[in-house]
Protein backbone atom coordinates (compact mmCIF):
# COMPACT_ATOMS: atom_id res chain seq x y z
CA UNK A 1 0.00 0.00 0.00
CA UNK A 2 1.00 3.65 -0.35
CA UNK A 3 0.56 6.68 1.98
CA UNK A 4 0.88 10.27 1.08
CA UNK A 5 2.71 12.22 3.42
CA UNK A 6 2.85 16.03 3.57
CA UNK A 7 6.10 17.63 4.87
CA UNK A 8 5.31 21.21 6.42
CA UNK A 9 7.74 23.65 7.03
CA UNK A 10 8.43 27.56 7.66
CA UNK A 11 9.41 28.54 3.91
CA UNK A 12 8.05 25.33 2.09
CA UNK A 13 5.71 22.00 1.97
CA UNK A 14 6.26 19.07 -0.10
CA UNK A 15 4.18 16.36 -0.55
CA UNK A 16 5.90 12.39 -0.74
CA UNK A 17 4.61 9.02 -1.22
CA UNK A 18 6.13 5.74 -0.36
CA UNK A 19 5.26 2.42 1.30
CA UNK A 20 2.69 2.56 4.06
CA UNK A 21 4.29 2.75 7.49
CA UNK A 22 2.92 3.55 10.97
CA UNK A 23 3.18 6.55 13.00
CA UNK A 24 6.13 5.02 15.38
CA UNK A 25 7.85 3.73 11.78
CA UNK A 26 8.01 7.13 10.25
CA UNK A 27 9.02 8.81 12.85
CA UNK A 28 12.08 6.61 12.73
CA UNK A 29 12.70 7.00 9.12
CA UNK A 30 12.21 10.78 9.84
CA UNK A 31 14.92 11.03 12.79
CA UNK A 32 17.64 8.94 10.43
CA UNK A 33 17.19 11.56 7.63
CA UNK A 34 17.17 15.12 10.10
CA UNK A 35 20.37 13.46 11.31
CA UNK A 36 22.22 13.30 8.20
CA UNK A 37 21.38 16.56 7.12
CA UNK A 38 21.89 20.17 8.31
CA UNK A 39 19.76 22.23 6.06
CA UNK A 40 16.50 21.28 6.67
CA UNK A 41 15.28 22.32 3.11
CA UNK A 42 17.23 19.19 1.82
CA UNK A 43 15.21 16.72 4.38
CA UNK A 44 12.53 15.74 1.86
CA UNK A 45 15.15 14.88 -0.46
CA UNK A 46 17.09 13.50 1.98
CA UNK A 47 13.91 11.48 3.21
CA UNK A 48 13.63 10.27 -0.38
CA UNK A 49 16.77 8.91 -0.83
CA UNK A 50 17.05 7.00 1.97
CA UNK A 51 13.73 5.44 2.38
CA UNK A 52 12.44 5.31 -1.76
CA UNK A 53 9.82 7.64 -1.09
CA UNK A 54 9.05 10.12 -3.70
CA UNK A 55 8.24 13.51 -4.40
CA UNK A 56 5.14 14.55 -5.96
CA UNK A 57 3.81 17.89 -6.99
CA UNK A 58 1.94 19.94 -4.06
CA UNK A 59 -1.83 19.38 -4.68
CA UNK A 60 -4.19 21.26 -1.76
CA UNK A 61 -7.06 18.75 -2.82
CA UNK A 62 -4.93 15.52 -1.92
CA UNK A 63 -5.27 14.19 1.73
CA UNK A 64 -2.39 13.59 3.34
CA UNK A 65 -2.22 10.46 5.50
CA UNK A 66 0.42 12.54 8.18
CA UNK A 67 2.09 15.45 8.10
CA UNK A 68 5.50 15.56 9.48
CA UNK A 69 6.00 19.35 10.88
CA UNK A 70 9.61 20.53 10.66
CA UNK A 71 9.45 23.35 12.83
CA UNK A 72 8.66 21.02 15.89
CA UNK A 73 9.61 17.69 14.59
CA UNK A 74 5.73 16.66 15.32
CA UNK A 75 4.19 13.63 13.07
CA UNK A 76 0.51 13.48 13.45
CA UNK A 77 -2.83 12.46 11.39
CA UNK A 78 -4.49 15.75 9.71
CA UNK A 79 -8.20 15.96 10.34
CA UNK A 80 -10.17 17.01 7.36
Amino acid sequence: MIMLVEFDAYYHRVHIIGVKCNKQELKQKYLQAKNLTSIIRDLPDVFCKLHSFEQIPLDNNVKADFVIDTDTDRIYKPIY
